[in-house]
């Protein structure tokens, strides 16, 4: 029998209940117009993913139901799967059901809850345990939710309750790399029950979370017919004859570094737009991090809502200065200089007698940075934009950062970039057209906090102090294991070292967007009083 399945690529955005189910009723017309029996919607489509602590809310079940009905009154001529949290009895379930002709047809429950990485859905949720098959223009659909085909049980359990064919809703969040994972992952439940799959994932940003879609439907053999494009919201037909996907559009993957500029784009247009900020503001300092911040938010939001603000002290470089107005003219961005000096000579004589006797120190250095913290503050509260972070994820795992001085903002963009990626991205978005001058990208960088300063007076370099973070912090590898694999003993006892005693500084740190597999975020949970030592 042929079947025409249609997957809706979303932005939902969390709490936005009528607003998302305005969206899904406007896919469901598009689909519906192209001759699709059924449109299938992300996981938990209609409230927004993930909704957090609104599940332990009563009325927010209720609130949901509402929306539920007023959106299947309004679904007429097409069959639309809707991810939606259910209450029932007294117990909260992560559900999805098929709206037909004003009517709820059928409902199922998710059975496999992940309580890993960014998730933690086994505090908000009951495990549903039976299949839900459901016939489409005489085709029987079972229907699984994102986590339930990343096992074994679910898409077996479909299988043997009739399913031909498994529909999938997801909220699938981006890392690098993650679009193969899903891959091999729905391969292997495809192996073993012998279904084709329709995959539909979410697309945008939430708070540090970006969802990238790339939805996409296998046959029975594994064979990718069909993929939607990343970052984007998308609709796309897939085809079913004699039970099986036909080919259609593929949207190919793209380079590493493209894909995770975009997942910042996305996540910096998204956390503006959808929590209502007007522009964003960007401390420029002639270095790389804030040069590739500064490309960031005007491609996300454009230049007529992005402001550089640059604050020099007396330990400016004067070619820092020339490259920030250099890239100022290649953007088209508003731009000040505020210099820091006035205020610099005032707190050193309010604090000239507590100091007397003192050696200069790191204390002097910080208090330039808050200087700076206070300024793009203080620009913020008077025209309502937000200021933007530019400390990347080396800078965060170690310290290298001040409180209340450069982590001073709302959003850290690239506080999972680390820096060796952070100089890839900005050769790539080079490659795009010239944002950022060239000497920005091959200077030594330095935070120009005393003369002659450079970052690698204090760390490893940049290739090695990255490497031994994501052994340590990605890949749960101890000390010992990673002097083991090459690198000096002294470089990775002082990385951990000042990795663990700066956990009190990432705790105040803004959110920020995730692209690794492990960011300093919901999936990093380490103790700020800790004595534990790891064994070397």
């Amino acid at each position: 029998m042929p079947l025409k399945i249609a997957i809706a690529q979303i932005n939902a955005t969390v709490g936005d209940l009528t607003g998302n189910a305005a969206r899904i009723l406007d896919f469901a017309e598009q689909a519906k117009a192209q001759g699709a029996d059924l449109l299938l919607t992300p996981e938990l489509a209609l409230c927004g993913y993930p909704p957090e602590d609104l599940l332990l809310r009563e009325d927010f079940y209720v609130a949901c139901e509402r929306e539920l009905d007023a959106l299947a009154a309004r679904v007429k001529g097409i069959a639309v799967i809707v991810g939606h949290p259910l209450l029932r009895e007294g117990c909260r379930y992560n559900a999805a059901t098929l709206l037909m002709n004003g009517v709820r047809i059928a409902t199922y429950c998710k059975q496999r809850l992940p309580n890993y990485e960014v998730f933690d859905e086994e505090r908000y949720f009951e495990s549903g345990d039976t299949a839900c098959v459901v016939n489409i223009n005489g085709v029987r659909c079972g229907i699984n939710i994102c986590a339930d085909v990343w096992e074994a049980g679910a898409a077996d359990l479909a299988r043997e309750s009739g399913a031909e064919i498994l529909l999938v809703l997801n909220a699938s969040p981006y890392h690098i790399g993650k679009q193969q994972r899903r891959a091999d992952v729905l391969r292997k439940r495809i192996a073993s029950t012998g279904l084709p799959v329709v995959y539909a994932n979410l697309v945008g940003g939430q708070d540090e979370l970006v969802f990238d879609g790339g939805s996409f439907a296998m046959d029975s053999r594994g064979v990718l017919c069909c993929q939607l494009p990343k970052f984007d919201e998308a609709l796309a037909m897939v085809d079913f004859d004699h039970g099986e996907p036909q080919p259609g559009i593929i949207v190919a993957d793209q380079a590493v570094e493209a894909e995770v500029y975009r997942a910042l784009v996305i996540g910096v247009r998204d956390y503006l737009g959808k929590n209502g900020f007007p522009g964003a503001i960007i401390g420029l300092s002639g270095g790389i991090d804030s040069a590739l911040t500064l490309c960031i938010a005007v491609d996300a939001l454009g230049a007529d809502k992005v402001r550089a603000v640059m604050m020099p002290s007396p330990y400016t470089a004067e070619i820092s200065l020339s490259d920030s107005r250099e890239m100022i003219r290649l953007l088209g961005v508003r731009y000040d200089e505020i210099p820091i000096e006035p205020a610099m000579q005032t707190f050193a004589s309010m604090l000239e007698k507590e100091f007397s006797g003192l050696p200069a120190d790191t204390t002097e250095e910080n208090l330039q940075a808050r200087i700076r913290g206070m300024i793009l503050m203080a620009l913020s509260n008077k025209t309502g934009s937000l200021v933007l972070t530019t400390g990347n994820k080396s800078e965060m795992a170690v310290g290298y950062c001040t409180l209340y001085g450069d982590m001073a903002g709302g959003f850290a963009v690239i506080k999972d970039i680390a820096k060796t990626l952070v100089y890839r991205l900005s050769r790539w978005r080079n490659s795009v057209s010239c944002a950022i001058p060239e000497r920005i990208i091959t200077r030594a960088p330095s935070a120009e906090l005393k003369p002659g300063q450079t970052d690698q007076d204090n760390l490893p370099p940049y290739d090695v102090l990255d490497a031994i973070i994501e052994a340590y912090m990605e890949d749960d590898l101890s000390p010992r294991e990673i002097i083991a694999r090459g690198y000096a003993e002294a470089d990775v006892c002082r990385v951990v070292q000042l990795l663990k005693i700066s956990e009190y500084k990432r705790r105040q740190a803004p959110v920020g967007i995730r692209v690794t597999q492990r960011g300093f975020g919901k999936d990093w949970r380490y103790p700020i009083t800790n004595r534990y030592r790891d064994p070397y």
